[in-house]
């Protein structure tokens, strides 16, 4: 399979992460930095599946969106993952476009972005062929912020970031359940599979999720700088652009 992986600022930083993982897993990709604007030879090529990561809709005239919605409904899988520069987020600006109509998720119409520095543990929601060999059910992985948004009411939430917040008698720690935010919500749009991840891939939203599974993995894309994961982490995410590429 081959996807097209927009965004996560460059290969020299965040997206190491990500392109690193679809190395390991197999899945031949083209990368565009978050600095580069959508060439229109980008959307002609045959991929699989295309990842919109911190990659801000200002990249995107809005005859390319248009051209991406329709590439959707005939079959290509869209997966956009969280960041400040996804959703709604600080400059990702989605929410404005025609994506707004075929993603899975209801964005906000401010500023989305929800960091915390409490415990928010990663959670089962539904079954899905994506989460299937995940362990969801022990040794919860927990993450560091995220896109606040709603599902549709046509999709289907996965994974939900639970917050908490910890307080401290004596030596008794106490952690009180909070809010409950959708995670990873997936859909469908005509031909096409939508996924929507709303945490990040890389540091530091993806948090303590990064680190999920053992042994390890030490991976490294072409062009990229070298990373060392967890072995659900990696697979969690290319699971992800599997089902939504439909090759699962």
């Amino acid at each position: 399979m081959s996807v097209l992986y927009m965004g996560d600022t460059s290969l020299s930083t965040a997206a190491s992460y990500l392109a690193g993982v679809l190395t390991s897993h197999q899945i031949e990709f083209d990368y565009v930095s978050s600095s580069q604007r959508c060439d229109d030879r980008f959307l002609e090529t045959t991929h699989d599946a295309v990842i919109l990561s911190d990659y801000p809709a200002a990249n995107f005239t809005s005859a390319q969106l248009a051209r991406l919605q329709a590439k959707v409904q005939n079959g290509l899988g869209l997966v956009m993952i969280g960041g400040w520069e996804s959703f709604t987020g600080l400059g990702g600006d989605y929410h404005k476009t025609v994506l707004s109509e075929i993603l899975p998720v209801r964005m906000l119409d401010t500023d989305d972005r929800v960091n915390w520095s409490g415990p928010c543990v990663v959670e089962k929601i539904a079954e899905h062929p994506i989460v299937a060999s995940l362990p969801l059910a022990e040794n919860l992985p927990v993450i560091g912020g995220f896109n606040e948004v709603k599902a549709k009411a046509d999709a289907l939430t996965v994974l939900a970031a639970r917050r908490f917040s910890v307080s401290m008698t004596g030596t008794d720690l106490s952690f009180t359940p909070l809010a409950v935010s959708p995670l990873l919500v997936v859909g469908a749009c005509g031909k096409g599979r939508v996924t929507a991840f709303m945490s990040d891939a890389a540091p530091h939203w993806v948090g303590g999720l990064v680190d999920w599974g053992s042994p390890r993995i030490n991976t490294q894309a072409p062009g990229a700088e070298p990373v060392e994961v967890g072995q659900y982490y990696a697979k969690l995410f290319a699971t992800i652009i599997r089902w939504t590429a439909n090759l699962l």
